[in-house]
C-alpha cells in the first residue's frame, strides 16, 4: 500500500463503475467518490483505478451500472452499494439486514420484478482494506497424511459461546485458541470449521414458534464474499481485526500439530433467487457469475437456496481458485471441505460432467497440491456421487458409511456384508474408481443431522422450533430411542444408550478411512432431537461444557479409541486389506453366513505384521453370544483391549493390562456390544499368530 492502492473489479457487461470510499461503516454517504472512466480505467473486462493516499483500514464499496434486462440475465442497479468479490474483510454492523429496503414489487404475477430505487448505503457493510504484516513465526503446516488424520468438526461460535466453556473470549477464533489444550488432549489432528466465509446471520425471516424469538442463520452456508473471515467471530473488532485473529488461530493450532480445514461454500451465494437481495455478484455481472435457466430471469437451483454459481465459466473458475489459493497462501489453511461439491461438476445444461473442469483444476492446481480437498459428493438436485466423485485427489464424505453403520447397530437385518465393507474402507464403493480407503471420510454424525447422543435417544426428528412445522430435516435417520423418546431417568435405557454410543465410536476408530468426529459427541452434546439446527443460534446448538464433567466415561472412551487407532497402524493404512491380512469369522469360528439376513454378529481377525494380531468382535443382536477365540502359538496371549459392555475404566484398557486365560476358548459378548482382543507375541516365541 506504499503511496496508494490499485482497485480493480471484473465486469464484462457494465457500462459504469463507481468506487466509493467511506470513513465509518454506518455512513450513508461516501466521503469520496471516484468515477471510473472506461477509456482510462478499463482494460478488457477489468475496471481499475490507482488511488493515492489510501491507508490500511480504508472502507470502500462499488456501484455498478449497466442494462437491467432480466430476460437476458442482466440485473444491474446503480442504486445498490456492492461489496468487492475480492474483499478480505467486511465491516461488522450491529444489525446486518441485507433483505430490508430492497424495494422489490413481486405482487404482479408474470411480470418482471421492479428495480429498487432505494439507496442501501446505510444498511450495507463496507469492504475493509487490510494489508498489514503478520509474523507467522516460522509457521509450517503439519501436513499429516490421511493415515494419521482424525478430523473434528466444530462451529467457531457454538464451540465456546456457552457460559460453561470457561473461555475469556467466547464464540470467537481466540476462544478456539483457548480450547487448544482440550483438543490436543483428545487426540485429534485436524479441526474442520463450519463456514467462516462472511455470511448474513440475519437472513432468516421466521421466528421460533415456541419462544417468539427471531431465528438466525447459525450454520453460515450462505456466503456473501469468498475470502473474508466472518467479523463477528473476532473478539477484537470487525474492521480488519478478524483477519489478524484468524491468522493467530491458525498459527496457534499449527504449533500444537493440528491442521485447520475450512468448510467452504462455492456453490451459491446469499443473493438467493430473483427475489433476493443484490449484494455483490448479481449487481456486478449476474449473467457471468450465476447459472441461469432457459428463461434467464430465473436461476438454476441445485443447492436449494435459490441460485447456483456458474462454475462452467472460466472467470468464475478463476475466482474460486483464487479464493482457495488465498486461504492457503495468505491464511495458511490446510484443507477444504466443499459443501454440495456436485454442483461444481454440473455443465451448462445442468448435467453432471465426467471430467468437470473446475474439479480437475482444483485437484491439479500446483499451489494447492499439498492441501486436503474433501467433497460433499452430492447436491440438492439429486446428484449422489459417493465413490465416483472426480479423481483420486478428492476425498469424500462417505454418507453410505454413516447409514450402514447406523443400521447395523440399530439391529437391522441384512447388514452384515455392508458393515464388513465399511470398516474395511468401502472397497465396494471406491475400488472401481481407482480410489483407496483414504478417500472415505468416515462419519456417523455431522452438523447436519442428529448428534451421537440424539441418534440413540430419538426415533424421530423434533424440529418444531425451526418454524417449518417439523417438515425440514431428513426423516431417514436410522436411529432408535430404546424405549423412551428423549432424555430419561431410566437406568437400564441410559446404560444401553451409552453402550450403543461406545459401539459407534469403536466402529468409527477401527475403520479404514479417515474418521471424523462431530464436536461435542465425545461428551454427549444434545440438540433435543433437532436434526436440522441451522437456524438455532442458542443452547440447542451450542456446546454445553457441563456435559464434559457429567459424561467423563464417554469422553475417556473417545480418547482411548483415538489412542488405540494411533497405536495400531494397520487400522488406518491407505490401502485395502489383503486376504493375508484379514479373516472374517462367525462366532463359531467358521466362515460367516453372509447370505443369512438375520445374522447380526461378526468376528474379524487382523494380522499386524508377523507377530501381532487384533480380534474384533461385534454383536448387534439383543442376546449374549459366545465367540470362539482364535488359537495362538505357545507363549502368546490374548489381552482384552476394549469391551463396550464394561463400565469405565474397564471399557478401554492399556496395552497388556488385561491378559486373558491361556486356555481361553471363547469370549462371551453381551447383546449390543463390541470388543477388541489384542495379541502380543513374546520376543522368545517363534512363529506368528495362526490365521
Amino acid at each position: 500500500m506504499s503511496g496508494g492502492i490499485n482497485f480493480s473489479l471484473f465486469s464484462r457487461h457494465a457500462t459504469r463503475v463507481r468506487l466509493e470510499l467511506f470513513d465509518h461503516p454506518e455512513d450513508a454517504k461516501a466521503a469520496r467518490i471516484i468515477e471510473l472512466d472506461p477509456a482510462r480505467h478499463r482494460t478488457g473486462d477489468v475496471w481499475h483505478v490507482w488511488v493515492a493516499g489510501i491507508l490500511p483500514g480504508q472502507l470502500y464499496a462499488y456501484r455498478v451500472d449497466g442494462p437491467y434486462e432480466p430476460g437476458k440475465g442482466h440485473r444491474f442497479n446503480f442504486n445498490r452499494l456492492l461489496l468487492d468479490p475480492l474483499a478480505t474483510a467486511i465491516s461488522r454492523l450491529p444489525a446486518w439486514d441485507f433483505a430490508s429496503a430492497q424495494g422489490y414489487d413481486s405482487s404482479a404475477p408474470g411480470k418482471d420484478l421492479a428495480r429498487s430505487t432505494l439507496d442501501n448505503s446505510a444498511s450495507m457493510p463496507k469492504c475493509v482494506l487490510i494489508n498489514e504484516p503478520f509474523d507467522w513465526q516460522g509457521d509450517q503446516p503439519p501436513r499429516h497424511p490421511w493415515s494419521k488424520t482424525v478430523i473434528y468438526e466444530a462451529h467457531v461460535r457454538g464451540f465456546t459461546i456457552h457460559p460453561s466453556s470457561g473461555v475469556e473470549h467466547p464464540g470467537t477464533y481466540r476462544g478456539l485458541i483457548e480450547k487448544l489444550p482440550y483438543l490436543k488432549g483428545l487426540g485429534i489432528t485436524a479441526l474442520e470449521l463450519m463456514p467462516v466465509q462472511e455470511f448474513n446471520a440475519a437472513s432468516c425471516t421466521r421466528c421460533n414458534p415456541q419462544t417468539g424469538r427471531p431465528l438466525e442463520n447459525y450454520w453460515g452456508y450462505d456466503p456473501v464474499v469468498f475470502r473474508a473471515p466472518k467479523a463477528s467471530y473476532s473478539s477484537a473488532g470487525g474492521l480488519g481485526q478478524q483477519k489478524l485473529e484468524f491468522k493467530e488461530m491458525v498459527r496457534a493450532f499449527h504449533k500444537t500439530g493440528i491442521e485447520v480445514i475450512l468448510d467452504v461454500v462455492f456453490n451459491h451465494t446469499a443473493e438467493a433467487n430473483e427475489l433476493g437481495p443484490t449484494l455483490c455478484l448479481r449487481g456486478i455481472d449476474n449473467a457471468i457469475f450465476y447459472a441461469l435457466g432457459d428463461d434467464k430471469r430465473h436461476y438454476r437451483d441445485y443447492t436449494g437456496t435459490g441460485n447456483s454459481i456458474n462454475a462452467n465459466h472460466p472467470v468464475v473458475r478463476d475466482h474460486i481458485l483464487g479464493a482457495l489459493r488465498y486461504w492457503m497462501i495468505e491464511m495458511h489453511v490446510d484443507g477444504f471441505r466443499f459443501d454440495l461439491a456436485s454442483v461444481l461438476g454440473r455443465g451448462e445444461s445442468g448435467k453432471l460432467l465426467a471430467n468437470a473442469p473446475l474439479l480437475e483444476r482444483i485437484a491439479e492446481d500446483p499451489i494447492l497440491r499439498d492441501v486436503k480437498i474433501i467433497a460433499e459428493a452430492w447436491d440438492a438436485a439429486g446428484a449422489y456421487q459417493v465413490g465416483s466423485f472426480s479423481e483420486r485427489r478428492w476425498a469424500e464424505w462417505n454418507g453410505r458409511y454413516r447409514d450402514d453403520i447406523r443400521r447395523f447397530w440399530r439391529g437391522d437385518e441384512g447388514m452384515l456384508g455392508l458393515f464388513a465393507s465399511r470398516i474395511c474402507g468401502s472397497a465396494d464403493i471406491y475400488l472401481n474408481s481407482g480410489k483407496g480407503p483414504e478417500s472415505s471420510i468416515n462419519f456417523l454424525t455431522c452438523h447436519d443431522g442428529f448428534t451421537l447422543n440424539d441418534l440413540v435417544s430419538y426415533r424421530t426428528k423434533h424440529n418444531e422450533a425451526n418454524g417449518e412445522d417439523n417438515r425440514d430435516g431428513t426423516d431417514t435417520n436410522f436411529s432408535d430411542n430404546f424405549g423412551v423418546e428423549g432424555a430419561t431417568g431410566d437406568i437400564g435405557i441410559e446404560t444401553l444408550r451409552k453402550r450403543q454410543i461406545k459401539n459407534f465410536l469403536l466402529t468409527l476408530f477401527i475403520s479404514r478411512g479417515v474418521p471424523m468426529l462431530l464436536g461435542g459427541d465425545e461428551f454427549r452434546r444434545t440438540q433435543a432431537g433437532n436434526n436440522n439446527a441451522y437456524c438455532q443460534d442458542n443452547e440447542t446448538s451450542w456446546c454445553d461444557w457441563a456435559f464434559l464433567e457429567q459424561q467423563q466415561e464417554v469422553h475417556r472412551f473417545v480418547r482411548g479409541m483415538i489412542g488405540f487407532r494411533r497405536a495400531h497402524k494397520v487400522l488406518s493404512e491407505e490401502r485395502f486389506y489383503t486376504e493375508a491380512q484379514i479373516r472374517w469369522l462367525a462366532p463359531s469360528g467358521g466362515n460367516p453366513d453372509w447370505f443369512d439376513s438375520t445374522v447380526k454378529t461378526l468376528g474379524c481377525l487382523i494380522r499386524e505384521g508377523a507377530k501381532d494380531a487384533l480380534f474384533l468382535i461385534f454383536n448387534a443382536d439383543t442376546k449374549d453370544i459366545d465367540f470362539d477365540v482364535p488359537a495362538l502359538p505357545l507363549g502368546s496371549h490374548w489381552h482384552l483391549a476394549v469391551d463396550t459392555s464394561h463400565l469405565t475404566p474397564a471399557d478401554v484398557l492399556a496395552a497388556g493390562a488385561a491378559p486373558l486365560p491361556d486356555k481361553l476358548r471363547c469370549y462371551r459378548l453381551p447383546g449390543r456390544s463390541s470388543a477388541i482382543l489384542v495379541v502380543r507375541e513374546q520376543e522368545s516365541t517363534a512363529g506368528s499368530v495362526r490365521v
